[in-house]
């Protein structure tokens, strides 16, 4: 017997109408994938079931079917396609279906605002908990890995690095580079009515060197890395390709996790260094072409009242924005269901996530190397 194939669903929405797309095989056996996603949506406008790509259906899958489709309208649905039995069979389950639901009581304003904050913070929680194990379970793994060396997948290992390393470093450096040109405007703007134009060049140094060039090179690797790591294993959760190589003794934090991870902790510092060096070039062009800075005046003045350590202090949050970067992807990534709209909505989350924890990581390097007097 064939197995059955994993529901799939998108919903569009538009001015006139909402569209409810689905497709695989929606029975007993497979509904639970999609349970929970259902149940989150929303639309407007009248309902249209488009049964176009439906496989297999029976009266579970109908039900759920149904009940998304009052959840979604109170306006009976429109049902589109060329299905054998999905009309006959969704009109049964909701002729059976068609009680009247108990309403919520109305509540005040107050009382549906203390209700989202409450649902929210114990989501927070929740996220918080489920990373921290994902967190330990990664750690584990990968030290495992590093300790024992010919495990390692180094093909997978040095293809991540290309692509998330080498193919990104143009980028890094175009926005890093134009970076240092506006950080060295503003402080020639400001420091020009003191007559202090020359300090543009411990601003630029103490600047790119600390700050902006690790954070231009994680905010970048979290919008472009982040996303392409996500949608890979999110893309290979949906179509099952996790659970055969289950099935043939594989283990995805060894095949899909470790890699990355390994590949971002290498990458991210060299990256940083690039980034680094272009904003500090984009300080030397306005110092030169702005200020009449000559470049080896910029650059002994900058050796001369930067001091090295405040290089270090940038690279020192390279491997940490990389970790977190991958660690965050492929969390996501493993999370995501057997629709589309999972997929995209994992991603997005992803993104999120790693922008913000790259700020607040930050913030609190910034708080212990303050407590250090560094």
């Amino acid at each position: 017997m064939a197995n059955p194939s994993t529901p799939e669903f998108a919903l569009e929405t538009s001015g006139e109408q909402t569209i409810l797309r689905v497709s695989g095989d929606w029975t007993v056996r497979t509904v639970q994938f999609v349970d929970d996603e259902l149940r989150e949506l929303e639309g407007q406008g009248p309902m249209v079931l488009d049964t176009s790509a439906l496989g297999s259906l029976d009266t579970a899958g109908a039900f759920v079917i149904d009940r998304t489709l009052r959840q979604i309208s109170d306006e009976p649905a429109r049902i589109e396609g060329n299905h054998a039995n999905a009309e006959n069979l969704i009109g049964q389950v909701h002729a059976v279906t068609d009680v009247e639901e108990p309403k919520r009581p109305p509540h005040g304003g107050l009382v549906d605002m203390l209700e989202r904050t409450g649902r929210g913070f114990m989501n927070m929680l929740s996220e918080a908990k489920d990373t921290l194990a994902f967190l330990g379970e990664t750690l584990v793994t990968t030290f495992r890995l590093v300790l024992t060396p010919w495990k390692l997948r180094w093909t997978s290992i040095v293809s991540v690095m290309e692509e998330a390393g080498l193919d990104a470093m143009p980028i890094i450096a175009f926005l890093s580079f134009f970076v240092g040109m506006v950080v060295a405007f503003i402080g020639a703007t400001t420091l020009s009515d003191l007559g202090s134009e020359i300090f543009v060049v411990e601003l630029i140094g103490f600047a790119m060197l600390r700050e902006l060039g690790v954070i231009m090179t994680g905010i970048v690797l979290a919008g472009r890395t982040n996303s392409s790591f996500t949608a890979q294993i999110g893309t290979m959760k949906m179509r099952q390709e996790i659970d055969a190589m289950q099935t043939l003794g594989l283990k995805p934090m060894d095949v899909l996790v470790a890699p990355r991870i390994i590949a971002m902790v290498v990458t991210t510092p060299v990256l940083t260094f690039v980034s680094t060096l272009a904003g500090i070039a984009g300080g030397v062009i306005v110092g030169w072409l702005a200020l009449d800075i000559n470049p080896a005046l910029f650059l002994d003045r900058l050796q001369s009242n930067v001091p090295l350590d405040q290089f270090w202090v940038g690279m020192s949050k390279a491997p940490v924005f990389g970790f977190v970067v991958a660690l965050i992807a492929c969390r996501q990534g493993l999370n995501v269901g057997g629709s589309v709209q999972s997929l995209g909505s994992k991603t997005t989350t992803s993104v999120v996530q790693a922008i913000f924890s790259i700020i607040v990581i930050d913030a609190l390097f910034a708080i212990f190397y303050m407590e250090m007097g560094i």
